[in-house]
């Protein structure tokens, strides 16, 4: 068809075409090796000369159909899956960098990542700095060395839900010849594909919406196929230069534009091992099929929690893009016209024990460390996942104290309201 589908109609159909008499549902290729007729065959496939599978810790048919599914829905021309988002983004950067390398980073991003990469990743020998995104261009173009070989930030930032200026870090980060690497894990490719706004390279932590039903832990790396790594050899001397544990093929050569991808195959996954099962794949393909739907009603039922929570007489501060009036309106009319996700971060002016009261008198809203699937849920991060930081290293961390990542669900948004609600009167008893 010449006419480009819709973003629905791909989550439904692409990445598979069964022919005659073939399953309608991918197949779950539940195997970690496959047969070959000649020592041959097999030896071509060690050389990267054919294609095909021989071992599924690097690639297996089940994930591959997913990996093109997300390819397509991202306006990718290649992807892989991963065991984790946390593996994702590790590849995305170990495909890139190695010791004595710089990265330069938005500081607002998932604590996760900014442990990877504010500690474990220098720990390898690549430094990392973190800037302020919402800083100007010149500013966070003093944050680049020479060594430096990419940019990270995530479009919609866990839990601050802050909208990345994509254009704006597209710009810088070619105006020092490296890529653009986004996390677009909270918006999905339905609300935000940010390879159209410049980015390079787009990673998930697809165990968010993109499975949807919080069954199965897995990650992507999806590559646009824009980036022209001969252009900056010096700097990207792993893709352009002979790699000797391959008979020395230069990946951009024998590749082109699957460069970035074949090599984070053919030698990270190879070495780290880090690949999503074929079981988990399949899950992810049937969250896939019906994100377009869950994403507009998360959406729209996460607009009518924050009107309600803004205007409670307890709510101190609420922070949600589609509110007037918030901090990220503007660019979330820019980059995410259509909604941004299901996650809003509010503030209640009790203080510590008022917080736990509220949280403990939930009876729908669940308390989970998960995010981003069909069950309403809620975290605090002071009281959970940073419960080790005092209220001053919290801030210094960029969270509030006060702080309450609320993802909501799919259940009707008058039972989510009808909850809150009632949990904040019991607070007060």
């Amino acid at each position: 068809m010449s006419k480009k589908q819709g973003i629905g109609t791909r989550c439904v159909q692409a990445g598979y075409n069964p022919g005659k008499g073939e399953p309608r549902h991918i197949p779950i290729y539940q195997s970690t090796t496959f047969k070959y007729e000649t020592s041959d065959q097999m030896g071509r496939l060690f050389d990267l000369e054919d294609s095909g599978y021989f071992y599924t810790r690097l690639q297996n048919p089940t994930n591959d159909i997913v990996a093109t599914q997300l390819a397509n829905l991202e306006g990718g021309v290649a992807g892989m899956l991963t065991s984790s988002g946390q593996a994702a983004n590790l590849f995305a950067c170990l495909n890139l960098c190695s010791a004595g390398d710089h990265i330069v980073s938005a500081g607002n991003i998932y604590g996760g990542t900014f442990n990877l990469l504010g500690t474990t990743l220098p720990k390898m020998g690549i430094e990392v700095t973190f800037i302020n995104p919402d800083d100007d261009e010149q500013t966070i173009n003093a944050a680049f060395r020479p060594n430096t070989k990419l940019l990270f930030g995530e479009s919609l930032s866990n839990p601050g839900v802050e909208v990345l200026d994509i254009e704006k870090f597209a710009r810088i980060a070619h105006s020092h010849g490296v890529p653009l690497v986004v996390d677009n894990t909270f918006p999905t490719p339905v609300n935000l594909r940010p390879i159209e706004w410049g980015a390079d390279i787009v990673t998930h932590s697809t165990t968010k919406y993109l499975d949807g039903h919080g069954v199965a832990v897995g990650g992507a790396l999806i590559d646009s196929g824009n980036f022209d790594w001969e252009a900056h050899t010096d700097k990207f001397p792993g893709l352009t230069t002979p790699d000797e544990s391959y008979h020395g093929l230069i990946y951009t050569k024998a590749f082109g534009k699957l460069a970035f991808i074949t090599k984070a195959t053919s030698q990270l996954m190879r070495d780290l091992g880090s690949i999503q099962s074929p079981q988990n794949a399949f899950y992810l393909h049937l969250g896939i099929q019906s994100l377009h739907v869950r994403m507009q009603r998360h959406c729209q039922s996460a607009q009518q929690v924050a009107e309600f929570l803004v205007n409670h007489p307890d709510v101190a501060w609420v922070k949600f893009p589609g509110l007037p009036g918030d901090s990220q309106y503007d660019k979330a009319k820019k980059y995410l016209p259509n909604g941004s996700s299901g996650v809003l971060c509010l503030g209640l002016k009790g203080g510590r024990d008022f917080d736990n009261h509220f949280m403990d008198s939930l009876r729908l809203v669940t308390i989970e460390t998960h995010v981003a699937d069909c069950h309403t849920c809620i975290l605090h991060p002071a009281s959970h996942t940073h419960r080790q930081l005092s209220d001053a290293q919290l801030r210094a961390a960029g969270i509030d104290p006060g702080l309450m990542r609320l993802s909501i669900g799919l259940e009707d948004p008058e039972d989510i309201i009808d909850d809150l609600r009632q949990a904040l009167e019991a607070a007060h008893v």
